[in-house]
């Protein structure tokens, strides 16, 4: 099996998809959010594109200190500077499994804070992970925009917005 051309075609997917949302962004609603705990919907599309990168940090690093690292999450304000970081992130993401081993996914990938280790999982794992929060948080700006009569397009077929079907 060819673990690594898998991940490749799911994150591919998952890109589609969320350019679709991203296209569709309401700039106008960059400071909305449903509750006061919630993210802001441009903070939380930004941690969306971002996660696009996430293979190529996995696969160079061995773990993701929160408390000893210089990370600073990029502030967007137009759906272009968004739709750009979407597609820098996923090239780099793609090209990292391109240039991976299959042997290179059995390795380990820790999330610490200050050295304290709050989840492990194998380079494999990890990179799952990082597809599943793209879903999850791609749902929940589905959910904004739902709240602000926002077209829903399809993600795994068509929406109850699609007329087509």
């Amino acid at each position: 099996m060819d673990t690594l051309s898998q991940l490749k075609n799911e994150l591919q997917e998952e890109y589609q998809t969320t350019r679709k949302f991203f296209e569709i962004y309401p700039e106008t609603k960059n400071d909305f959010a449903p509750h006061e705990k919630s993210m802001k919907m441009m903070p939380l599309a930004t941690h969306i594109a971002e996660v696009f990168e996430w293979p190529n940090t996995m696969l160079k690093t061995s773990d993701l200190d929160f408390a000893n690292n210089d990370y600073q999450p990029k502030k967007f304000t137009t759906k272009e500077d968004l739709l750009k970081a979407l597609d820098e992130n996923y090239k780099q993401g793609v090209e990292a499994l391109e240039n991976a081993k299959e042997e290179d996914l059995n390795q380990t990938w820790a999330l610490k804070h200050n050295g304290h280790e709050l989840a492990k999982w194998s380079k494999y794992g990890s990179i799952r992970h990082s597809l599943n929060q793209i879903t999850h948080h791609r749902a929940q700006l589905g959910v904004y925009y739902r709240l602000n009569d926002i077209a829903l397009p399809g993600s795994y077929g068509p929406s109850a917005d699609d007329q087509s079907f």
